[in-house]
């Protein structure tokens, strides 16, 4: 069954979205206490583009895994370490990392954090 505004498989029928991300993080917030420290929403859907807004706790990993598209990670909150190939980088609030499609990677939340991943995905 299709809920209005989005197709059976999640896609919104829009192609025009606007996020107050203060409230996103806040609204996430009140949905504690989150499975395995993290909690995650996504924003916003088409078949060649996500935005999800991931919310961890201290301490919290999001254990090793890729994404089939290219990513950028943007700190909203707190401050989150992310490996990838062996290297980490410590990312705080306004820094973005960007990183290609498939490469395997992991997360760790080294305050509580917030953090917008957006996934792109070519054309086919």
């Amino acid at each position: 069954m299709t809920t209005e505004g989005f197709a059976d498989d999640g896609t919104m029928l829009k192609d025009c979205g606007q996020f107050d991300l203060a409230l996103e993080i806040a609204d996430s917030e009140q949905k504690k206490p989150w499975t395995m420290g993290h909690f995650a929403r996504t924003l916003f859907k088409k078949t060649d583009f996500r935005m999800v807004l991931i919310s961890m706790e201290k301490g919290s990993i999001m254990k090793e895994h890729h994404a089939d598209g290219t990513i950028s990670v943007q700190v909203l909150k707190g401050a989150i370490r992310f490996t990838s190939r062996g290297e980490a980088s410590d990312l705080r609030v306004n820094t973005v990392l960007t990183l290609g499609a498939s490469i395997k990677h992991e997360v760790e939340a080294l305050e509580d954090s917030a953090f917008l991943l957006t996934i792109s995905w070519g054309r086919h």
